[in-house]
C-alpha cells in the first residue's frame, strides 16, 4: 500500500491542517496519511486526525522506541555534537523528536513519501511513486548546492567517504523524499554504527540531526538515488522553497515560470508566525495566501480577517547564527 506520511504535534497545528488538507484536496480523499508524533502533545492533532478516515496517528511504541535508542546511538559516536548542542541550550540530544519520522520504514505503507508539516502539496505525487519503482529513495529539492546544513564540510572524512561527483548531486532536503518500508533493517542499521563508531561519525552534522542522519544512511548503503530536480529536462524542472519570489499563484496553486509546483516548502517560517496568523495578527509571510487557502479549506468563515497593512515578518535569528555572527563566522 502507498502512502504519505508526515511528522507533528501540537505545536505545528495550523501547518498540519494545511498539509492534510492540500494532500486531500490535490492527491484525493482516498490517500492514506500517518502522522508521526514528534512528542506526547498530540491532544490537538488527534482530535484533527479523529474527524479524517484516511489519516492516522503512529501509536506503534516499539517502533518508536526503536529508532530512538537508534538515534541515540548514533550521537553517542560523534566526537563534538554534545558541544554544540549546549552551546544553544539544548541540554540532551537535540531535536531527538524530528526523527521520530524514521517510522515510517516500519509503518503501515509499502512505500510512502514523506512531507513536513510546513509544506503544501501542489501536485498528485504519482510520478514520486512510480519513481520508486525502480529507485529506493526519490527526492525533488536542491539541498546538493549546500552541503553544510548536511554534513561538516570540515571534516577530512568526508571525501574519503563520498566522492565530490557523488556530494555534488545526492545530498538532499529531508523535508520530501520517498521511500519504502523495511529498508533499514537490523543488520544495516548495526553496521552502519559500526562505521560511525569507527570515527566516520565526525562527517554528521549535529545541528540538523534527522537530516545528517538520512542523508549518511542513503549515501553510505549507496541505495539506488535519484534527484528529480537533476534527471528532469531543465524546462520541466520547479522550485519549491518560499524563499523563490518568482513563482506566481493561480487558482490556489502555485507556479514556477509555467510549471506547475509539486510541493511549496515554507522554510525558515516558525510554527509560531504560523500560529500568529491564525490568530488574526498581520503578520506577511510569502504565499501567505496559499496556506490560508488550505489551512482554512473546510471551514472557510473562520478564516482571519485582516485589516491594514501587514507586518513584514523577519524571522529572529537563532542562538546559534548568534555564536557565529559573534566569533565572526557566517554559518
Amino acid at each position: 500500500m502507498d502512502g504519505i506520511c508526515t511528522l507533528g504535534n501540537d505545536v505545528v497545528y495550523d501547518q498540519l491542517v494545511a498539509l492534510l488538507n492540500s494532500i486531500e484536496a490535490i492527491q484525493g480523499p482516498e490517500m492514506p496519511v500517518c502522522v508521526y508524533p514528534y512528542n506526547d502533545n498530540t491532544e490537538k492533532i488527534q482530535a484533527e486526525i479523529a474527524r479524517r478516515p484516511n489519516v492516522q496517528l503512529y501509536s506503534d511504541r516499539q517502533s518508536i522506541e526503536k529508532w530512538d535508542k537508534f538515534v541515540r546511538d548514533v550521537w553517542d559516536t560523534h566526537p563534538t555534537a554534545r558541544q554544540r548542542w549546549s552551546e544553544v541550550g539544548s541540554e540532551s540530544y537535540h531535536r531527538i523528536g524530528t526523527h521520530r519520522r524514521y517510522g515510517a520504514f516500519d509503518g503501515p505503507f509499502d512505500r510512502f513519501i514523506y512531507m513536513d508539516a510546513d509544506t503544501i502539496l501542489m501536485s498528485p505525487l504519482d510520478v514520486v511513486f512510480q519513481q520508486l519503482n525502480q529507485n529506493d529513495w526519490v527526492i525533488y529539492d536542491f539541498q546538493y548546492k549546500d552541503l553544510t546544513h548536511v554534513y561538516d564540510v570540515y571534516s577530512t572524512k568526508m571525501n574519503e567517504l563520498f566522492t565530490s561527483e557523488r556530494l555534488a548531486s545526492e545530498v538532499f532536503c529531508s523535508g520530501f523524499y520517498g521511500s519504502k518500508k523495511d529498508i533499514f533493517d537490523a543488520e544495516k542499521r548495526d553496521w552502519l554504527l559500526s562505521k560511525l563508531q569507527d570515527g566516520e561519525a565526525e562527517v554528521l552534522y549535529p545541528m540538523a540531526p534527522d537530516q545528517t542522519i538520512l542523508n549518511y544512511m542513503v549515501m553510505r548503503l549507496n541505495l539506488k538515488f535519484k534527484n528529480l530536480a537533476i534527471s528532469l529536462p531543465p524546462n520541466e524542472r520547479t522550485g519549491n522553497s518560499v524563499t523563490s519570489k518568482h513563482f506566481e499563484e493561480q487558482d490556489h496553486i502555485v507556479y514556477d515560470r509555467g510549471k506547475r509546483l509539486t510541493y511549496l516548502h515554507y522554510i525558515g517560517v516558525s510554527s509560531k508566525a504560523f500560529a500568529k496568523i491564525c490568530a488574526g495578527e498581520n503578520i506577511d509571510i510569502p504565499y501567505r495566501d496559499i496556506f490560508l487557502y488550505y489551512r482554512y479549506l473546510h471551514e472557510p468563515e473562520k478564516r482571519p480577517k485582516f485589516i491594514g497593512k501587514p507586518k513584514p515578518y523577519n524571522p529572529p535569528p537563532s542562538l546559534i547564527d548568534k555564536i557565529f555572527k559573534k566569533i565572526g563566522l557566517s554559518k
